[in-house]
């Protein structure tokens, strides 16, 4: 087993291009079809040291977004940490008790990751020190959160079923990503109490040759929608105004990731981001704007 001790961990935001809700089951879970991408400059940052024999897994929590954040065991990194242990012992490896201090930079119900983005973190990194781990830890992982699973990927993907399915997609075409959020945060649960119809049409089929270019790719994303948008509006009315301020710097496309409240611009070149970030950040001084848009 390698050494499960590190520093400087990173769990980046979750990036939805695109979200379909196109079902419901029995059990009351949506069937969703979404693009994923991530943005490893806006990110959460783990610390991670083991801790003294016979002593139990523990969180400490740091950075701007501390406030409201939970430390004991109902905290999703520490069960994310449970989960792969249990996993482990069944095939003979030990992990030993984890001391583990979170940088909380990502705002809290934000709908880019946040506490799955940690949690797929922390098992991506357990599951490079356990190899045996592998796929039986991403299908478990579902367990804990259904954006878990693709942040223990960690790639651009698409992401199906009620979040266990995953289809890598290679890379994409370098484009400036911007995230912004109005400082609302909006409950999940309320925005999929809130959905109208549940039987969405399905993303469109990839290009057979992939997205050559940035203008393929946004081609392909015009034909798409974020599903949650309108419900998570209607709740939370700044999501709306996070669009329009958004859309005022010249964004090629303006959406709403995940759940909301997160607005992101797609732009052509990270230059283009960058300044864009610099223009809503006068303009709306209270919001959190990621600090450095980045290629992908």
């Amino acid at each position: 087993m390698r050494s499960l001790a590190c520093g400087g961990l990173n769990a980046p935001a979750k990036v939805n291009l695109a979200l379909h809700v196109v079902g419901r089951r029995a059990d009351g879970y949506h069937e969703l079809e979404s693009l994923v991408v991530f943005q490893p400059r806006a990110a959460d940052r783990l610390d991670i040291a083991i801790a003294p024999p016979g002593s139990a897994d523990s969180l400490s929590v740091g950075g701007p977004f501390a406030a409201g954040v939970p430390t004991g065991r109902e905290n999703i990194v520490l069960r994310a940490i449970a989960l792969a242990r249990d996993l482990a012992n069944k095939d003979g490896e030990t992990i030993p008790p984890l001391s583990v201090r979170l940088e909380k930079h990502l705002p809290h119900g934000a709908g880019i990751g946040g506490g799955s983005a940690d949690a797929g973190a922390i098992l991506r990194h357990l599951t490079a020190a356990c190899p045996r781990l592998g796929d039986r830890l991403t299908e478990a992982s579902a367990s804990l959160g259904a954006d878990v699973p693709v942040c223990l990927f960690g790639a651009p993907a698409i992401m199906s079923g009620i979040g266990e399915k995953l289809e890598a997609i290679g890379s994409l075409p370098g484009f400036g990503l911007l995230l912004v959020n109005p400082g609302k945060p909006v409950a999940t649960p309320s925005v999929f109490r809130a959905l109208e119809n549940r039987e969405n049409i399905p993303l469109p089929a990839l290009p057979a040759g992939g997205f050559g270019d940035f203008p393929a790719l946004c081609a392909w994303l015009a034909k798409t929608r974020n599903d949650l948008q309108g419900p998570a509006a209607r709740i939370e009315p700044s999501i709306g105004e996070a669009m329009r301020a958004v859309e005022a710097t010249g964004a090629v496309l303006t959406r709403m990731s995940g759940s909301g409240a997160t607005v992101f611009g797609l732009f052509e070149t990270q230059a283009e981001a960058e300044v864009a970030s610099i223009a809503v950040a006068a303009a709306h001084p209270d919001w959190w704007v990621s600090p450095q848009a980045s290629e992908l």
